[in-house]
């Protein structure tokens, strides 16, 4: 619902039946709906946007036509980004990416506000098993610098793609500096390691946000598979996009030395 609302608030002011201000309304009521989602999927409960929150929305999406009242929440409209859906922006594009300046439509004035991450707490602790936490501490690129809103999903995947726990993001990155853009976020991974199957892989797409094209997109991608998970650091190798879930026709993205960089930590009872 969000994504539909959003794509009404962002369509052209001539195909569309609503006004500049009802459509910013829309878009703030997308911004709650996805605060609501992030509170679904977190399980600290400060800070939260409650359902009772969310039902005094009904009544604006109700009148939209008609509501001139100030929107209830301090909310700023859902950035004026495409949100695609996992693996959609794969089919998007295939071209090679282009060198792009930080400046204009990226620039920091035109969005303020930020996706969240969607990092999940640790697991509890079962006897005789084994959970891992692993820190993304920096990912090594040659145009670090000129990547926008970066940040990282990490998801755990069978020999076919399919999902094996929740898909989880990082927050956008901390720093960029020379051919480095820092993380330092641990994600929790959501099954005990003894319950992985066999030949599972842990996936970390880096994505990046591209103004000329409006929505957020994979640059690279890089994967850990079960033999590697042992304590400590560990470099791992880019690849090109699409993401290749199944890993049959994996490319370098470089010739360059350019790694992700992780931190395992193996908690077992």
């Amino acid at each position: 619902l969000a994504r539909h609302l959003q794509k009404e608030a962002q369509s052209q002011h001539n195909n569309s039946e609503f006004t500049e201000d009802q459509k910013k309304t829309i878009a703030k009521i997308a911004t709650c709906l996805e605060l609501r989602s992030a509170a679904l999927q977190s399980t600290q409960s400060q800070d939260e946007f409650k359902l009772e929150d969310l039902k005094k929305l009904e009544p604006i999406l109700k009148n939209i036509l008609t509501y001139n009242k100030e929107f209830p929440f301090d909310v700023q409209p859902v950035p004026l980004r495409k949100i695609l859906a996992p693996g959609e922006e794969e089919h998007l594009e295939f071209e090679e990416d282009d060198e792009e300046g930080g400046a204009g439509a990226g620039s920091p004035d035109s969005f303020p506000a930020r996706v969240p991450g969607t990092l999940l707490p640790r697991l509890p602790s079962e006897p005789g098993m084994t959970l891992l936490t692993i820190n993304i501490e920096k990912i090594g690129l040659k145009d670090a610098g000129q990547c926008i809103d970066p940040y990282i999903t990490v998801s755990v995947k069978d020999l076919n793609g399919i999902d094996l726990t929740p898909v989880q993001d990082t927050p956008v990155a901390l720093r960029k500096e020379d051919t480095y853009v820092h993380f330092n976020v641990d994600i929790e991974i959501q099954k005990h390691v003894e319950k992985l199957t066999k030949g599972a892989a842990i996936f970390f797409e880096f994505k990046h946000y591209k103004p000329k094209k409006r929505f957020t997109s994979t640059k690279c991608f890089a994967f850990m598979e079960m033999d590697e998970i042992k304590p400590g650091a560990i470099v791992i190798e880019l690849y090109k996009k699409p993401t290749d879930f199944k890993r049959k026709k994996l490319q370098l993205l470089t010739k360059k030395p350019l790694y992700l960089h992780l931190h395992q930590t193996l908690h077992k009872e």
